[in-house]
């Protein structure tokens, strides 16, 4: 089905992710880059600082969230089909945002053969 990356970038410079300004840039050059199709996105601008950006994909979706008093970010991938994408944005965001330390899970989705398999095999066992 395809990959889910959640991941934390830790000490990322403050500067780069205080604002919509400085963040925009950066995450579109990565979209562009990864070869993710965008449907829409939308960013919000916190007070002081913070953003919240979210891209709805053809893939799936990308999201990201700024704590930059704490040179935080926490950063939110799943595409569907081919792996490649979602590797691929994980890391140019890495290259892009340099954080100092990088703390992620990977969740594989379920491969659509098997569900369809698990379909077939519960229509033969009259289920659902």
């Amino acid at each position: 089905m395809g990959l889910h990356i959640i991941a934390e970038f830790l000490g990322v410079k403050e500067e780069k992710i205080a604002t919509i300004k400085q963040l925009k840039p950066i995450v579109e050059r990565v979209v562009k880059k990864s070869g993710l199709n965008v449907v829409s996105s939308a960013y919000h601008q916190f007070k002081p600082y913070g953003v919240t950006c979210v891209y709805l994909l053809m893939e799936s979706h990308l999201a990201i969230h700024t704590w930059p008093e704490v040179c935080y970010m926490a950063v939110d991938i799943f595409t569907c089909g081919k792996n490649r994408k979602a590797k691929e944005t994980l890391e140019l965001l890495r290259k892009e945002f340099s954080p100092k330390k990088v703390k992620m899970k990977i969740i594989g989705r379920l491969e659509y053969e098997k569900l369809l398999e698990r379909k077939e095999n519960s229509a033969r066992a009259g289920g659902r």
